[in-house]
């Protein structure tokens, strides 16, 4: 199969498109034909992208964590999804990705695909939303009536993070660059400040939640913006429970985890035409380090995507 694929740890400069082999069933997998990937650049720096659970090499790997593609085959004790379905989700970080024409993934973190969205839409949707889901709903406990403030509004998971607290009924306050102003407005956001112009320290305070995708001293002007109470939630770096003590508030530094129940919500949402994802770029497979390059540049509208194929 064509795959892109990383002998040795490193950049964009590592990554090869070559053959293959198709990979092997463990219990509990199904095979996926990939149709999209959605990547993440900085995988390329995660530790877990290179080594199994138990800390081993296993080079050369694929990257790209979240999917969507066709089920082809299954392992004989699956039953959470069927030959022939439509599906999407984000696969487990110490396994090869699905920057492939197939991948092998566990069939319980797999869900069906919004039935709306085509396969490179729905491919941008797993990691980034589950992040923006899990941060604000499974931590912050976000609720309606809530004051929440994204950071980094424009991105991946700020794009989610702002249609799900809107739908949630919070009121929402963004942080973003001058050129994705309006995009952030768009997706629902009250108040967007361009923090190229604004500090957003000067202008917001009392917040019951704040999410942090940028980390640095975004993630440390954060903290005073909250009443006591609130919560902090970082991506990108940490929250230390003492600092967080000494605000009176809650921190928490989380990564992202599979979650079918979350995705099938989520489906739920995007056909119900309350959330929708933002795709920056769609590139073919073969052009996958410029689509890592072009994510690195720091400056994207939403997700970029890798196809396999014309969809």
């Amino acid at each position: 199969m064509k795959s892109i694929r990383m002998h040795r740890r490193g950049g964009t400069e590592a990554l090869v498109y070559e053959e293959a082999p198709v990979p092997d069933l463990l219990p509990g997998d199904a095979l996926v034909r990939v149709h999209a990937v959605g990547i993440t650049p900085t995988e390329l720096t995660w530790n877990s992208t290179y080594v199994t659970r138990k800390k081993n090499d296993r080079l050369p790997i694929m990257p790209g964590f979240e999917m969507a593609g066709t089920v082809e085959r299954v392992a004989p004790d699956v039953t959470d999804v069927s030959v022939g379905e439509e599906v999407y989700g984000l696969l487990d970080f110490w396994r090869d990705g699905a920057a492939a024409e197939f991948v092998a993934a566990r069939a319980s973190e797999l869900a069906p695909k919004p039935k709306s969205l085509s396969f490179s839409y729905a491919a941008a949707i797993p990691l980034s939303a589950l992040t923006a889901w899990q941060s604000l709903f499974d931590y912050a406990k976000l609720s309606e009536g809530h004051t929440v403030l994204v950071h980094g509004a424009g991105g991946g998971v700020g794009t989610f993070a702002v249609q799900f607290a809107r739908w949630k009924g919070a009121h929402v306050f963004a942080t973003c660059s001058n050129v994705k102003v309006n995009l952030v407005r768009s997706l629902g956001a009250e108040r967007v400040i361009d923090y190229t112009s604004t500090r957003f320290q000067d202008e917001l305070s009392d917040l019951d939640v704040v999410l942090d995708t940028v980390g640095g001293e975004v993630l440390e002007n954060s903290w005073n913006i909250l009443h006591r109470g609130g919560s902090l939630i970082t991506i990108v770096g940490d929250a230390p429970e003492k600092k967080a003590a000494a605000y009176g508030v809650r921190g928490f530094s989380i990564l992202v985890e599979p979650n079918r129940e979350e995705l099938v919500e989520i489906a739920r949402l995007v056909d119900a035409g309350e959330v929708k994802p933002v795709v920056d770029a769609v590139f073919p497979l073969t052009r996958a380090r410029e689509a890592f390059e072009r994510g690195l540049s720091g400056h994207n509208r939403g997700k970029t995507v890798l196809t396999t194929e014309g969809d």
